[in-house]
């Protein structure tokens, strides 16, 4: 995800991701071989403790959850609104219009008729403001002067409570997003995550898919987003988040005095429940032709959801955090072997069905020698001892001091509890560094057997039309290299 002045560009890749970091290559160092011992020993109790310190919580009587962190270092604070609602939301008809609806946001409302009057505003009280939409979550914020907090509450406030949809504004919003997508579409990596998110998520492909469709961006109405607002923009529906310096007892009445009008309305998701995700049934491929040097290919399973698996999530994220420690078996295998210039593992926790991705460039030689190696070396993950203890230790002590680290910044504290808080409930982010701390080699393993070993998946190659042609490569030649042996 990509934020330009105040909007977000919404891509395929712009999602937010749990990846390792390159330092685990110091996981060989005694010193931080020790430190990762002591963080594995003690499934970090202390950092839930420190979270239900910092973080308090209440819920107003019209349903709104609001949240305050406290954190003094600077005098600066962060009020942002999560709204459960993103792409998965999204029936064909309203592709992308969860996104078109961000950039609306910004645009006249009542306490603020004119066009650019709302954003005027803002920046008259010195706030950095933005927003993004992912597959499921939309924020609003602003950082400014923790002493103009109850200004910029309402000023933030005055957005959900009554929106115009001004047809003017949406005329013009219109080609903005239409210049985003211009420009995402203008990179060779598009069509392929396009193509292979079809392939893996058929009929349901919209609820998966930020940017959109065109057509739809095109032919928006003012009706179809008083449609989104009426579903999904009310208040217990979203959370608010206050961040920084300030004083919870006086936090949550300002915020009471702000947001208190909006109206509770029922559940959308009682109104409108999320359709299952439909399983692969078989193998795909997908060849993109555009004009690239290297070869790219991405491969793709359907992981867990923390709905239906919430357990799965945290060994996803382990298996994936050991695979990409450049120390580990599977990068010395696959990348010191020349046979990958890269290559990379990543789980995206979701409720409602979250990918597993393996991707990685080598060339157009060693294309069907690479892809057999990466698909061997995932097969041989649940052999016994192919995650040792220290790697285990390691990669659990990085996310501890990780997690622990995202808590000094305000603001990005509070996107992170906004995510979280709409993708899973905020109590699966307290507790994740101690799920973390206990995974096993052996829930790595079950995990690798339940949803990669043997399983179905998405193989897309991106790959210039004369290299594709010189090696001969077809779709059923992708599927057959790509059999686990």
């Amino acid at each position: 995800m990509v934020e330009i002045n105040r909007r977000s560009v919404a891509t395929a890749s712009g999602r937010r991701k749990r990846r390792g970091t390159s330092w685990l290559a110091v996981a060989r160092h005694a010193g931080f071989l020790a430190l990762a011992a002591a963080f594995a020993g003690n499934p970090a109790a202390a950092q839930r403790a420190q979270l239900e310190k910092i973080i308090q919580r209440r819920v107003l009587p019209n349903g709104l959850e609001v949240i305050v962190i406290e954190n003094h270092g600077v005098p600066l604070v962060t009020v942002e609104v999560t709204v459960r609602n993103g792409a998965f939301t999204q029936t064909p008809e309203y592709a992308g219009l969860a996104h078109m609806y961000e950039h609306m946001f910004f645009k006249a409302n009542a306490t603020y008729p004119e066009p650019d009057q709302y954003v005027d505003e803002m920046s008259r009280l010195g706030a950095v403001f933005n927003a993004s939409t992912r597959e499921e979550e939309v924020n609003y914020y602003l950082t400014l002067s923790s002493d103009s907090l109850d200004a910029g509450l309402r000023l933030l406030a005055s957005g959900f409570l009554a929106p115009l949809f001004r047809a003017d504004e949406l005329d013009r919003e219109r080609q903005v997003v239409i210049g985003e997508y211009d420009r995402n579409e203008s990179s060779p990596f598009f069509r392929l995550e396009q193509e292979t998110g079809k392939a893996l998520w058929g009929s349901q492909w919209s609820r998966k898919n930020v940017i959109g469709d065109r057509d739809v961006i095109l032919g928006t109405t003012p009706e179809k987003m008083r449609t989104i607002q009426g579903l999904y923009y009310v208040p217990n529906n979203s959370v608010l988040i206050i961040s920084g310096d300030v004083n919870p007892s006086v936090a949550f009445p300002a915020a009471e005095r702000a947001f208190g009008k909006w109206q509770r309305a029922p559940d959308p998701f009682a109104t409108l429940p999320i359709p299952p995700i439909p399983p692969l049934t078989g193998p795909k491929a997908v060849i993109i032709e555009e004009p690239v040097n290297a070869v790219t290919v991405l491969v793709q399973w359907h992981g867990p959801g923390v709905k239906s698996d919430e357990t799965s999530t945290f060994a996803a994220d382990v298996y994936s955090d050991v695979l990409n420690n450049p120390q580990s078996r599977f990068q010395r295998r696959l990348v010191d072997s020349g046979l990958w210039q890269a290559v990379g593992v990543n789980y995206y926790t979701l409720a409602n069905v979250g990918p597993i991705s393996v991707s990685g460039q080598t060339t157009p030689g060693r294309l069907r020698d690479a892809i057999r190696a990466m698909m061997d070396e995932l097969r041989a993950s649940a052999d016994p001892g192919y995650f040792t203890a220290e790697e285990l230790a390691a990669i659990k002590a990085n996310r501890a001091l990780t997690t622990e680290l995202g808590m000094e910044r305000s603001s990005e504290f509070a996107h992170t509890i906004g995510f979280w808080w709409s993708v899973s409930g905020l109590d699966y982010y307290m507790k994740y560094v101690d799920e973390m701390a206990v995974r096993t080699a052996a829930d790595l393993q079950a995990y690798a057997r339940k949803y990669v070993i043997g399983k179905p998946y998405v193989v897309g190659v991106l790959v210039d039309a004369a290299d594709r042609k010189r090696i001969a490569l077809t779709e059923r030649d992708l599927l057959q290299v790509g059999v686990m042996r």
